[in-house]
């Protein structure tokens, strides 16, 4: 799929500048201090999975946890992925609270495990994830979802995760004999936390507060060709995916655009990692697109309290 991906891809690309050195090592790093790891680490235990650690495809990592809501008929579902620098993290890190209310509220709850950087190189954590989704809607019969009503959330690295299936194209394949592939990878509505729009470098250097460019690593796909990685980046910042289609969006993080840079050398690596003006940056493109948007700051007043409500909102109307 990777070698298609890229083909695909490449053919297609268009870019009006040249990107800095894309980091596609493992040393690329991206931690997950958004918030939604740490506060979920801190929750009480989550309700019992009803299929846990479900493949769906061959590694270790490719796993989903399914856990069912009390309900008779098809049910809306809302999936869960994981943020972690895509080096790190667990679908098993899950905030109990929010599955807690997704359940009473009739909404199925899944989480997803994909493959990290030391596995495989980018694009792997996006393949899988869009795999997962199509797999997931595969056993709708069997884990009684409507699979016309699916929402997804994550953090940091698993918001850019998300917001990969809500605005890329559908990866849907009729055509396939493979009944997973023919799936859509389309969602209802998505929450990201902590998001970033672009993994262009040198537009963070530019555009986020504190954010210095020793604070990630240098190296590179050394087995790509200088316009694969071009392309590549392209494909995986985002922001370059946003259309008129694309669903419901609720973003949102934990400091105000004119907050001051922490002082505390650690802590201001992960606040600019995880700055509003990323979200700032791809709200004012879903606006000029039409899409439905929510960025939600500290000083932010918005009609839903939170992701949950927003999510829940979307699914049940």
């Amino acid at each position: 799929m990777k070698s298609v991906l890229l083909t695909t891809i490449a053919a297609d690309f268009q870019i009006k500048h040249l990107y800095s050195t894309l980091l596609f090592s493992s040393a690329f790093l991206i931690a997950d201090t958004s918030g939604l790891t740490v506060q979920a680490q801190q929750k009480p235990p989550s309700p019992s999975i009803t299929y846990e650690n479900v493949s769906y495809g061959d590694h270790p990592n490719q796993v989903i946890d399914f856990r069912k809501a009390n309900v008779d008929d098809p049910a809306p579902l809302i999936v869960y992925i994981h943020g972690g620098g895509f080096k790190g993290g667990s679908h098993d890190k899950v905030n109990g609270k929010a599955i807690r209310q997704y359940l009473d509220a009739g909404i199925h709850h899944a989480s997803v495990e994909y493959r990290f950087l030391k596995h495989a190189d980018f694009p792997a954590a996006h393949e899988d994830c869009v795999r997962a989704l199509q797999f997931i809607r595969s056993k709708a019969e069997d884990w009684g979802i409507d699979k016309n009503c699916i929402a997804a959330y994550g953090g940091s690295a698993g918001a850019q995760l998300v917001a990969y299936l809500a605005w890329g194209n559908d990866f849907a394949n009729p055509k396939s004999t493979d009944p997973v592939s023919r799936e859509s990878s389309r969602l209802k509505a998505v929450a990201l936390r902590g998001g970033q729009s672009t993994l262009d470098m040198n537009w963070w250097v530019e555009n986020i507060p504190g954010y210095k460019r020793e604070f990630h690593g240098k190296g590179g796909r050394e087995d790509l060709s200088f316009v694969e990685r071009r392309a590549l980046l392209n494909e995986i910042s985002v922001i370059n995916h946003i259309t008129p289609d694309d669903p419901p969006t609720f973003m949102s993080y934990g400091m105000n655009p004119d907050d001051p840079i922490p002082s505390d050398p650690k802590r201001a690596r992960g606040w600019s990692i995880h700055h509003v003006n990323f979200g700032i940056f791809m709200e004012k493109k879903l606006r000029r697109e039409g899409v439905n948007v929510f960025l939600k700051f500290p000083q932010a007043q918005l009609p839903f309290e939170d992701d949950v409500a927003f999510l829940i909102h979307h699914l049940k109307k």
